[in-house]
């Protein structure tokens, strides 16, 4: 039974920052590819940022380039996404993510298989 578990949301001003965990269980957490997404209202689920297994390599969504910063440490089964310059825009709801298999890269909802419960994150102007 895989659990992803999220903390660290919550309201802040634009400018400010904000840095969200999750932590994992229930499966070998270094075999896996790690992602966030988000959900604003009104709006489909949008991809934010990856990480591979190894942390080497992480790729983000056009809207977060520079501003997000995701890592991973494989000891303690956790994944992190640091927030700066937040805006206004940035408010939804965050979701750590967890690859479906151990050769996929979680870029897309398809590539998926194990959802966070989400974090509400608030970004006031």
């Amino acid at each position: 039974q895989v659990q992803l578990v999220e903390s660290g949301g919550g309201l802040v001003q634009a400018g400010e920052s904000l840095r969200l965990s999750c932590a994992a269980s229930g499966r070998t957490f270094s075999s896996y590819a790690m992602g966030w997404f988000r959900r604003a209202p009104g709006k489909e689920r949008e991809f934010v940022a990856a990480i591979t297994q190894s942390g080497d390599t992480t790729n983000y969504g056009d809207s977060v380039k520079g501003r997000f910063t995701i890592s991973r440490d494989n000891a303690k089964k956790m994944v992190y996404l640091q927030m700066n310059s937040l805006k206004p825009e940035d408010t939804a709801v965050y979701y750590c993510a967890m690859s479906r298999y151990s050769s996929t890269y979680p870029r897309q909802v398809a590539d998926i298989g194990f959802w966070g419960q989400g974090t509400q994150v608030t970004v006031s102007s």
